[in-house]
């Protein structure tokens, strides 16, 4: 089993904390983000990060951390779809993704170590929520996640009516033979700037996979805004 790390976008939402560094390396109470799941990293022997946006300041933070480093050279028109199939020459196993600008407790790698392509997803997710939107935006930037008998039926879609249960966490596991399915599924698609919900979205609509959900209580922080860190560095 590989884990890849998609890390080649800006994060053009934490403003000037992107400046001059990569996203996963901006500083939560004076640690880089990445730094908080090397437990969780270093549980793989098969490591692939994707960069992009100031690449080199990320090989020079990972250079002992045993990573191969692949590089999206299109990183700023494109979106993390096209940064995981970069890597898909060096791809030869079931793989674990996982965004690069979470937080999460590394005991959700049991959940991801069984041999079935899934997304382990955040239960309790609607009061962290509040805390880091404005009350006219909750439902807003939060997706629509629909699970029936275990299986995602929809992903990435607005939220309508119901508030979901879960929440997607950025934590995905592909069986390789799954993975190959996927490849070629994107590579029909125009759409090269999809986002990663909307195509796993598609993909379960077109019968490409089927996608198993394992709901947690475990922690989870997402950092995607300035106002994202104020909230983290009161949870940490």
């Amino acid at each position: 089993m590989q884990l890849v790390i998609l890390a080649s976008g800006r994060g053009s939402r934490l403003q000037d904390k992107t400046k001059k560094v990569p996203k996963c390396l901006v500083k939560l109470k004076g640690k880089p983000i990445i730094d908080y799941n090397l437990k969780f990293f270093n549980k793989f022997k098969k490591k692939i990060i994707i960069t992009g946006y100031k690449s080199q300041l990320i090989k020079k933070k990972l250079k002992n951390e045993n990573f191969k480093f692949v590089i999206n050279k299109k990183f700023s028109s494109t979106n993390m779809v096209y940064s995981l199939f970069c890597a898909s020459g060096i791809i030869k196993e079931s793989v674990v993704i996982c965004y690069s600008d979470i937080i999460f407790d590394d005991k959700i790698y049991k959940k991801l170590s069984k041999d079935i392509t899934s997304i382990v997803v955040k239960n309790n997710w609607y009061e962290y929520w509040k805390k880091r939107m404005k009350k006219k935006d909750v439902l807003n930037d939060a997706e629509n996640l629909i699970i029936k008998k275990g299986y995602v039926n929809s992903i990435g879609e607005k939220i309508i009516k119901k508030v979901p249960k879960c929440q997607f966490m950025g934590l995905i596991k592909i069986k390789y033979k799954d993975f190959l399915s996927l490849k070629i599924f994107f590579k029909n698609l125009k759409d090269k700037k999809i986002d990663f919900t909307n195509f796993l979205n598609l993909a379960i609509k077109n019968k490409i996979i089927k996608l198993r959900a394992f709901e947690t209580d475990l922690f989870w922080l997402e950092i995607d805004s300035v106002k994202d860190l104020k909230v983290a560095e009161k949870i940490i």
